[in-house]
């Protein structure tokens, strides 16, 4: 087995979650959107999944009829990735341009992994800004897009007014205690390690 990211993305705020889990089988997959689950800081209505096996089987369905009370889970069109265009977006972004092809498959890299994962939370959900698709028309053979003012995931929630108190108490003290800048630095730091710690190990093996 090796390390595989299950990632959830918000579609209304760009709110993102990831998991690195050893393997795809139901324990594991249950294991990572429980740790999901207990970590977002707002309901969820509704679960878009790929369509892979390892998300729709009956002990993940059961779960989430059993876990997530009223929420609609749908599903994509076969052979239509679009559907699922903000996952793909983030997992090429904030996934494979951090780990490339980069192979673990160890619990001490995993937990490395989320580690890494953890700081990356704070760092995307807190203080990267993005912007969102507003409009598109098409003139012609031209495509004209217009796209939202530049806001993180974080001024996207906050927005909503769906936060509790509690909640929001948080994540405003989690905020303020967090230096950026610092923070990007020891997710490069964590990376490298990260990496070099697994080629080192592929370069014993071999």
């Amino acid at each position: 087995m090796y390390a595989h990211t299950l990632q959830l993305i918000d579609v209304a705020t760009g709110w993102s979650e990831r998991v690195m889990l050893l393997g795809r089988g139901y324990q594991a997959m249950e294991a990572a959107f429980k740790q999901v689950i207990e970590r977002l800081p707002f309901p969820v209505k509704e679960l878009h999944p790929a369509n892979g096996t390892e998300f729709f089987n009956y002990h993940l369905v059961r779960f989430w009829k059993e876990r997530v009370t009223g929420a609609h889970l749908s599903r994509s069109r076969p052979y239509q990735k679009n559907d699922n265009c903000h996952v793909e977006q983030k997992n090429d972004t904030l996934v494979r341009q951090y780990f490339g092809e980069l192979r673990l498959d160890t619990p001490s890299q995993i937990a490395a992994g989320n580690a890494l994962y953890e700081r990356m939370w704070l760092y995307y959900n807190l203080f990267q800004p993005v912007m969102h698709l507003s409009e598109k028309t098409v003139e012609g053979d031209k495509v004209r897009r217009k796209w939202d003012e530049a806001q993180t995931p974080y001024q996207r929630l906050l927005a909503t007014g769906v936060l509790s108190p509690e909640q929001q108490e948080r994540l405003q003290a989690l905020y303020e205690q967090t230096n950026p800048l610092l923070l990007r630095e020891e997710i490069y730091r964590g990376l490298a390690a990260l990496w070099d710690g697994a080629l080192a190990q592929s370069g014993t093996a071999a």
